[in-house]
């Protein structure tokens, strides 16, 4: 295996190097007309997607060999290939802004809300009730505060919607990460274990519509106005009624129309017809002025495997193997592309690397004061707390976002509302809350079985016996 990853490795530079060599040749003189006739596409893009999807794949599988997410590898194979500027290669610049890759980008992403939303049962998530949605706001309200008031402190220059969408980071979490430890050790049918997953689903529904009210209120400072209450609430209200619509579209219009389109015979109408319905949904998303994942996500919401039986009854295969070979492709693109935006260089800033670490801290505590909102006894309060911690790619989705919307600074020139520093520090928070989750859960759920099993017979036998001649200390003479 080591020989295939130093194999790997060696493609990769390879395919680096020819990048800078396509790089070096694009900015000379231009070639004649009848080179690259009969085709309008750049070659640079079809390297530099090569590149990526190789950096993604290497970086996930070293990883992975650690016991860590894929997705970690992803992102920090994207900050060395990001940052090798700083070393003085800078054949991988331009990946950085290509807007085809940027696009492949936004593509992926969608398809990972559009997962996320497939894998989140909404049935589930009212069984569980009050708990998941008491641990859910609890976990919203105190990361967005605390996180509100960290890059206050930190970022005293930044504009006060700057400080509020850095908060905004801190809500969601990442339940994949989550309900793979908890896979593993076995205990997805716990009752800690819903309210986990359950708080952790209705965690991200409330972290999409506080992204949907700042990001509105950005875009109206864009405009050279202000968001009134008002305002807030107009948008506020859109989001439910939006997911309301996509509910009510899911359980009455959805299954009719996927009946139909089993009667197709052209292979893969049910990926297609999916897809479909996903994009369309983010479209109507953006066009209510919420951001698309909204619109993905509630698409996997409400689409249930039962809409589905009839392309099953045909031998099919499941909606979410279908969907596997897409996401495989899309999303380390994705990931990939945020890491390319974090510039290493801003961490010789003094107090960087500061921010970051109480950032995280916010992170960590915020999410622990949600354990408190748990109604039931008896109950692992603990691990509830430590299982939603990770921020994982919905805390990189909103880095993500917030790099791309712009706010007019004091001189009126428009900048990112996540600047390069403050998206380091959002992205270590990610990495740090990303790995200290497994251990830390592991830990917890191990201490409460070794507390709740009953003692070895044989050990309690002698714990009797001993606890008789303790009484009766002459007993034996």
């Amino acid at each position: 295996m080591i020989k295939r990853i130093l194999l790997a490795l060696i493609l990769t530079l390879g395919a680096i190097w020819f990048t800078g060599q396509t790089v070096s040749a694009n900015s000379g003189e231009a070639a004649p007309a009848s080179e690259g006739a009969g085709h309008g596409l750049d070659p640079f893009l079809l390297i530099g997607v090569a590149v990526i999807l190789l950096v993604a794949k290497l970086g996930g599988e070293l990883f992975e060999r650690f016991k860590q997410p894929a997705v970690l590898g992803e992102l920090i194979g994207g900050i060395i290939l990001g940052n090798l500027a700083l070393a003085g290669f800078t054949a991988a610049e331009p990946l950085k802004t290509n807007e085809v890759i940027g696009a492949l980008a936004e593509i992926g992403v969608i398809i990972l809300l559009f997962e996320v939303g497939l894998e989140s049962n909404l049935t589930e998530m009212i069984k569980v009730g009050w708990s998941s949605l008491l641990v859910a706001v609890a976990g919203v309200v105190a990361p967005f505060f605390l996180g509100w008031g960290v890059a206050a402190y930190f970022l005293p220059g930044e504009s006060l919607l700057t400080h509020i969408f850095i908060g905004a980071t801190l809500c969601a979490t990442s339940v994949g990460i989550t309900a793979r430890v908890l896979k593993d050790m076995g205990k997805l049918q716990t009752r800690e274990a819903r309210i986990i997953l359950g708080a952790a689903v209705i965690d991200d529904v409330l972290g999409l519509l506080i992204l949907a009210v700042v990001a509105g209120a950005i875009k109206a400072a864009m405009a050279g106005s202000t968001l009134s209450t008002a305002g807030v609430m107009v948008i506020a209200v859109k989001a439910i009624l939006f997911l309301a619509g996509a509910i009510a579209a899911g359980h009455y219009l959805v299954p009719h129309l996927f009946r139909r389109a089993s009667r197709l015979e052209t292979r893969g109408v049910l990926l297609a017809l999916a897809a479909a319905f996903c994009f369309l949904l983010a479209w109507v998303a953006s066009q209510v002025g919420l951001a698309p994942i909204v619109g993905a996500f509630a698409a996997g919401l409400v689409l249930d495997e039962a809409h589905f039986e009839s392309f099953r009854d045909r031998g099919e295969h499941r909606l979410d193997e279908l969907l596997q070979p897409v996401s495989a492709l899309l999303v380390p693109i994705f990931f990939v592309s945020i890491g390319l935006k974090v510039d290493l260089s801003e961490f010789a800033r003094p107090g960087l690397l500061g921010f970051a670490s109480v950032l995280t801290l916010a992170a960590i505590i915020g999410k622990q004061v949600c354990s408190l909102a748990v109604i039931e006894r008896p109950i692992n309060r603990l691990a509830i707390g430590l299982g939603m911690i990770p921020r994982g790619e919905v805390g990189l989705i909103f880095a993500g976002i917030g790099a791309t919307l712009m706010l007019p600074n004091a001189q009126g020139v428009s900048e990112p509302v996540i600047g390069a520093a403050s998206f380091g520090a959002v992205v270590i928070m990610v990495i740090i809350t990303t790995l200290v989750t497994p251990p830390l859960l592991k830990w917890s759920l191990e201490r409460a079985m070794r507390r709740s099993e009953p003692p070895d017979p044989g050990i309690q036998e002698m714990c009797d016996e001993h606890s008789a001649t303790s009484e009766h200390p002459k007993s034996g003479i």
